[in-house]
């Protein structure tokens, strides 16, 4: 495999686990460590991370080195915000053009969630969190749209991946917000689909931000 496709295949996976919070802000990325994980030399991750660090996703730390970048409240604030504008307005062009597969599509990647979180496999569900809102992007069937979600590097607001109850909590509203969302897309009812997409959006920033 030529380096550069190594070097991309990095990118994808630590870019993955950062957004899906598998990765917490102020987590040290090392090359040695990265290279023998995903099988490749340092040199590649190296280029990952400073692909990475060009997204803002990762920053260098004080004394050298890559760290997960931390957000502040007003990072939180205005991901929520961006989330809100993208997702909804996908919401909007998808309840016109969306059809039984990817309906289906979307209710599989709901029962999938559900599985990972009753299996205690918390990082997949987190996969199949992200996944959930780039299929709903993708269902508006707009290419712009889903260029500008993927170059915006939009992190989900998960709590950490542990099971207590508080966690378990936010993953039992997570699954049935995700639901709902199905739900209503799938019975014309726009105005409730969106409701509980804001909704979720909201209660993603609170909980992220009661962490703080």
């Amino acid at each position: 495999m030529k380096s550069d496709s190594l070097a991309s295949k990095v990118y994808t996976e630590i870019r993955r686990k950062i957004l899906s919070n598998q990765l917490q802000p102020g987590t040290r990325l090392k090359e040695d460590v990265w290279a023998k994980k995903s099988e490749v030399s340092r040199m590649a991750v190296r280029e990952a991370l400073t692909r990475l660090l060009g997204e803002k996703l990762v920053a260098f730390g004080e004394k050298g080195g890559y760290f997960v970048k931390p957000m502040t409240a007003d990072d939180i604030h205005q991901i929520r915000e961006l989330r809100e504008v993208l997702e909804l307005g996908a919401l909007k062009l998808a309840s016109k053009k969306i059809d039984k597969q990817q309906i289906a599509k979307l209710e599989k990647i709901c029962d999938d969630f559900t599985s990972m979180v009753e299996q205690g496999y918390f990082s997949g569900a987190c996969d199949a969190d992200i996944k959930f809102h780039e299929t709903l992007i993708a269902a508006a069937d707009n290419e712009k749209l889903m260029e500008a979600y993927h170059a915006s590097n939009i992190p989900l607001f998960h709590l950490k991946l542990t099971k207590t109850q508080v966690y378990m909590d936010d993953y039992t509203e997570t699954d049935n917000e995700h639901r709902q969302i199905v739900k209503a897309l799938k019975t014309k009812n726009f105005k409730l689909a969106e409701q509980t997409l804001i909704k979720h959006l909201a209660r993603g920033e609170k909980g992220v931000l009661d962490l703080e």
